[in-house]
């Protein structure tokens, strides 16, 4: 068996030689991930990552024994090299893992025992979008693509409503070593000290860290002094110019990005955590909320879709319409005024993470498939969105 594994972006070679030294995880769950494939090409005769956003093209077998090709596109993909390159690895099973209709659509051809791996939703607004789902639907319900995985329920509801078979959609999720039995829950201080507000996540308009920014003008003219902490990476330059013009320099600082094992710490140190998102970007199943959540710091975040049945207004988080600073001032405000609010929506956290959690694993989903046994064919026959365990 020769399993390949198609990826946007996360640099394999890059993780696995950072590890080696001494190098710490900055995204969720990413050394489980970079160890789960090597387990797995122990098993088999080869396991190779392909991932498409790289500083430079290479292939190489790394000390963990897997093969990690990097096609070298930046920032823009070329589907013909793509294809070129997953042709050249030959597999006999695929797993991709972001929603490439021409990836599929070869797999398909070639008749490859494949699977998708997706952390996505779906708008559905504008004929573009309706169009891409059309077709992306489309090709996921062809019968070489085995199963069609995505990233927590609200993901997998969707991909139902863009037209993907039901029946052949799961669930899945990470393992969570950090639950929020780790801490304590919070109240509201009451020292007089500036309020300690922190976001983490993507640096750009559509994740809504502008919209934090002016919410913070909007509390200083109101007298709320507010200190904010931005975790992560992307287009920070833009956002430090933008705290600049509107005189928040004292009030905002710009982390970059935080090794992951120090998020919920940091989250823990801070009075609200803030999840912006618009509805524009494509959340999946955002692993900030369930950091958050470990933490036991009250969470204000934004209507996104991808949001609800997640956070209720009031009841474990307060809920702002995305795009609108006003409002979300408005609700930072009220949170922090509020003692009796403050520690219940601390208290909820657990309840919260509880149901929350879902029991396919990314590495066992993986396992099972390949293994391709009558007992773990049925095994992920019951865990389909359609199997009703979810409701």
């Amino acid at each position: 068996m020769r399993l390949l594994m198609v990826q946007y972006a996360g640099d394999y070679r890059e993780a696995v030689e950072g590890f080696a030294q001494g190098g710490k995880e900055t995204y969720y769950a990413q050394k489980y991930s970079v160890e789960a494939v090597a387990e797995i090409g122990k098993t088999i005769e080869e396991a190779a990552v392909l991932c498409c956003l790289t500083q430079e093209p290479y292939d190489k077998v790394l000390s963990n024994g897997v093969r990690a090709i990097g096609a070298g596109f930046n920032p823009k993909i070329s589907i013909k090299p793509l294809i070129e390159l997953i042709e050249k690895e030959n597999p006999t099973h695929l797993i991709v893992r972001t929603p490439s209709q021409g990836v599929f659509g070869w797999s398909i051809k070639n008749k490859i025992p494949t699977i998708a791996i997706l952390a996505d939703s779906f708008p559905t607004q504008g004929v573009k979008n309706k169009l891409r789902n059309y077709w992306l639907a489309k090709t996921l319900n062809h019968p070489r693509i085995e199963w069609v995985f995505n990233h927590g329920i609200n993901s997998c509801l969707s991909l139902q409503k863009i037209g993907v078979n039901s029946d052949k959609i799961i669930p899945w999720d990470w393992p969570h070593p950090i639950t929020p039995n780790a801490f304590p829950t919070k109240t509201l201080r009451a020292d007089g000290k500036p309020w300690n507000l922190v976001y983490v996540g993507l640096i750009t308009e559509s994740k809504g860290i502008g919209d934090v920014l002016d919410a913070l003008k909007e509390l200083r003219a109101k007298n709320v002094s507010v200190h904010l902490k931005v975790a992560g990476k992307g287009e920070t330059e833009k956002f430090i110019h933008k705290a600049k013009q509107l005189n928040l320099e004292d009030c905002v600082e710009f982390l970059g990005l935080v090794p992951n094992q120090a998020i919920v710490h940091l989250m823990r140190d801070a009075d609200v955590v803030i999840i912006p998102t618009r509805h524009e970007y494509p959340e999946g199943c955002p692993m900030t909320i369930y950091e958050a959540l470990c933490s036991r710091t009250p969470i204000i975040a934004s209507d996104h879709p991808m949001f609800q049945n997640k956070l209720k207004d009031g009841a474990n988080a307060l809920i702002f319409p995305a795009a609108n600073a006003v409002a979300l001032a408005a609700c930072i405000k009220k949170l922090l005024a509020n003692p009796e609010l403050y520690k219940r929506l601390s208290i909820d956290s657990y309840n919260t993470w509880k149901k929350l959690q879902i029991p396919v694993k990314w590495a066992d989903m993986i396992n099972r498939w390949l293994d391709n046994s009558p007992e773990n064919r049925q095994w992920l026959f019951e865990h389909r969105i359609s199997s009703g365990r979810y409701n």
